[in-house]
C-alpha cells in the first residue's frame, strides 16, 4: 500500500488550552518531519494525531485521501511507533520483548531479533531481563524494532532519550537510511540532527501556535 499521511486544518486542545491550530503537513515516502517547539507547544500530541492514537479538536488526518478513522487497520499495517518511554516489559528479556513487539505487526524470527540486538549494540544482552539494563540500553532495545523487517512510516517520539554520542550518530545514519529507502519518518527531538536526508524539514509549533 502506497503512503500519503496528511493533516488538513488541523486543531488540538488540551486542559482548555488550544495548542495548534489549522495545522497542515503532508508526507510522502522519502521524507523526514522533525517536530520542534518548546514544551507543551504539543508535540507529541501532533504525533499521537499522525497516528491515530487521539482525535483531533478541529480538522482531519488523511492516509491516501481517505479519513483516517475510516482505515485504522490500514493505517496500523503500515504504522510503527515508539513513544517517550521505552515500552518494554521489565521482566522480559530484549529477545522476547522484540518478539512480542513483533507480534503485533510481523513476528520476526529469533535469527532476526539477535541481528537488529547486534545492529543497536546490544550482542550478549539477548536474554538478559530488561529490568537489569540501563536506560540507555533498554531504549537500545526498543529501537532494535527499527532493524527488523516492518512497516515504512516511523513515528518516534525523542528517539534519542539517554542514547550516548555513538548511538545518536547511528541512529541519525539509520532513520536518513531508511528515508532515503523510500521510508518515512515524523519525529520529535530537541537535538539538531547532524544527518539529514533529502526530504527533511522541519515543523516548529513555537511558531504555529495560536
Amino acid at each position: 500500500m502506497t503512503l500519503h499521511l496528511q493533516a488538513v486544518g488541523l486543531a488540538c486542545e488540551r486542559d482548555w488550552r488550544l495548542l495548534f491550530e489549522q495545522l497542515e503537513v503532508a508526507l510522502r515516502p522519502g521524507d523526514m518531519l522533525q517536530i520542534s517547539g518548546p514544551n507543551g507547544s504539543g508535540k507529541t500530541s501532533l504525533l499521537r494525531l499522525l497516528a491515530g492514537l487521539m482525535q483531533p479538536t478541529a480538522g482531519q488526518i488523511l492516509l491516501n485521501g481517505r479519513a483516517l478513522g475510516e482505515q485504522r487497520q490500514a493505517l496500523a499495517s503500515l504504522l510503527l511507533w515508539i513513544g517517550h518511554a521505552a515500552g518494554i516489559k521489565d521482566l522480559l528479556s530484549a529477545e522476547e520483548n522484540l518478539a512480542w513487539l513483533c507480534a503485533l505487526h510481523q513476528p520476526a524470527s529469533r535469527e532476526a531479533i539477535w541481528t537488529a540486538l547486534a545492529a543497536i549494540g546490544l550482542r550478549g544482552f539477548e536474554d538478559v531481563p530488561c529490568h537489569t539494563l540501563s536506560a540507555g540500553q533498554q531504549r537500545r532495545v526498543a529501537l532494535a524494532r527499527l532493524y527488523l523487517p516492518g512497516p515504512p512510516l516511523w513515528i518516534l517520539d525523542e528517539p534519542f532519550t539517554a542514547l550516548d554520542k555513538q548511538g545518536v550518530a547511528q541512529l541519525e545514519a539509520h532513520l536518513a537510511t531508511h528515508c532515503e529507502q523510500g521510508g518515512t519518518v515524523v519525529l520529535t527531538t530537541h537535538h539538531s540532527l547532524a544527518r539529514k536526508p533529502s526530504g527533511y524539514r522541519e515543523l516548529n509549533l513555537g511558531q504555529s501556535a495560536a
